[in-house]
């Protein structure tokens, strides 16, 4: 051990103040919500040095889990927000997929402007969230969007888009699907730029039909970077709180859990930061039995994550 740590100390040394802000941004505030969960806390309760008043909250134990997962409407309706983030993110990442495939496809070929297409392609990507969402708000107001002005103009009467109804949930995935696309194009198109074009063309010799080729060849050759990807988009989606909370704000229709966690600690009567924090545990126990059972899969399929 001595000598590993005399040969390797430039590098612990390097890695030490990244250790050092992680712990002190990530895990402290973590270890601080995972226990707000165990108790009672909200702003009536919690400390405030400019009241001169001292923390009253008080040890629950798993009451607030309970609560949380007994599915009571005064606790988010947990199971049915559950079931309309899991809507969310499986349409969002199968389109982003699907579509960032396609167009990768379309972009690995040699094809006049190509360098052209990538950058507009690129371009939903490069813009702040926030202008796009508010681009997009435009677009879908039900009195002077655009998207309205187009269906009245083909004779479709228009919509309420981002009012109460399950067709704001649709049009938050549309943004969504938008925003995302180009990360899944240019990860997808450095994964196809990787594969050998040996192989293609030893499968057009023994007369393997285009489909083929893609079943056989461009797919296995992408698991690896697909993988990835997947893993992150399913991640990222899932806690996707600005696209939804800047397109639609509180509309029950589109709460997902984060969204629905933040109401409870930023809004309200009453903040209620236990509840808050109890959803933030489950969200991130969610993704991680998630990400065990994907990787598990991948593990499977001869690919390592």
């Amino acid at each position: 051990m001595r000598n590993f740590l005399t040969r390797h100390w430039f590098a612990y040394a390097m890695v030490l103040p990244v250790v050092v802000v992680l712990a002190v941004l990530v895990v402290v505030p973590l270890a601080q919500g995972l226990y707000f969960t165990f108790t009672d806390i909200n702003d009536t309760t919690i400390a405030n040095p400019v009241l001169d008043r001292p923390a009253r909250y008080e040890f629950v134990g798993l009451a607030n889990y309970l609560n949380v997962l007994s599915g009571d409407p005064a606790y988010g309706s947990f199971w049915s927000t559950l079931a309309r983030t899991l809507v969310w993110t499986f349409a969002c990442v199968f389109f982003h997929y699907v579509i960032g495939l396609g167009l990768a496809m379309l972009l690995n070929r040699p094809v006049r402007g190509r360098g052209l297409y990538r950058v507009l392609l690129i371009l939903p990507w490069a813009v702040p969230v926030f202008i796009s969402a508010f681009a997009w708000r435009y677009l879908f107001n039900s009195e002077y969007g655009l998207i309205n002005w187009v269906l009245e103009l083909v004779g479709l009467p228009p919509q309420v888009w981002l009012g109460q109804s399950d067709l704001a949930l649709v049009s938050v995935i549309v943004v969504n699907i938008w925003l995302g696309v180009p990360f899944m194009m240019v990860a997808l198109l450095g994964g196809l730029q990787a594969i050998p074009s040996d192989l293609y063309e030893a499968a057009e010799m023994d007369g393997a039909t285009p489909w083929q080729r893609f079943v056989h060849v461009t797919l296995p050759g992408l698991r690896a970077v697909s993988g990835t990807v997947v893993l992150l988009g399913v991640i990222w989606t899932f806690n996707m709180f600005p696209v939804i909370y800047l397109v639609t704000e509180n509309n029950p229709h589109t709460r997902i859990l984060v969204t629905y966690a933040f109401e409870r600690f930023f809004s309200g009567a009453t903040r209620d930061y236990a509840i808050a924090s109890t959803y933030g545990v489950l969200i991130l126990s969610v993704l991680l039995v998630f990400a065990a059972i994907y990787r598990r899969a991948m593990r499977r399929q001869g690919e390592v994550l």
